[in-house]
């Protein structure tokens, strides 16, 4: 099968990832900000959209271990690393300070960005520079136990 179909349904599917995040308010930063603030005005509707997105994910990743490729014939991809490690906890500290600091992560940035928020431009600037500074370090550090071993 060609990479057409394959293509496509993952447009589709992005393309309705993004309306999903439109509708159901995780694009817009002031909702996202008033769903972190516990002390003060607190609007737990997001925790609701989350709680639907666990359950779709969970039945997904269920149907997902029983095959070996996808519906489409790709080989199944899933994660297999189970161990809590200083470096997931790093990031997702890093992941939770973003969200928690301007109310974006990197989903509903880029479908902000798309729609032409100028914060989630500036957001998604400073997302791809974090990104390129941790392959550059990564490198460094491969380069390093490359060279003492």
């Amino acid at each position: 099968m060609g990479n057409t179909p394959r293509n496509f349904v993952a447009f589709a599917s992005g393309l309705l990832f993004g309306l999903g995040l439109i509708v159901s308010g995780m694009a817009n930063p002031a909702k996202v900000l008033a769903f972190l603030d516990l002390a003060g005005r607190w609007d737990p509707s997001l925790a609701f959209v989350m709680a639907g997105a666990i359950a779709i994910a969970g039945i997904g990743f269920r149907l997902a271990r029983a095959r070996s490729t996808s519906v489409l014939g790709a080989p199944m991809q899933l994660p297999t690393a189970r161990r809590i490690d200083p470096r997931l906890i790093a990031g997702a500290l890093v992941f939770g300070a973003g969200w928690g600091l301007v109310g974006f992560c990197p989903g509903p940035a880029l479908v902000s960005a798309a729609s032409g928020q100028p914060r989630a431009w500036l957001f998604v600037a400073a997302m791809l520079a974090g990104m390129a500074l941790f392959a550059a370090l990564e490198r460094v550090a491969a380069q390093r136990r490359q060279s003492s071993s």
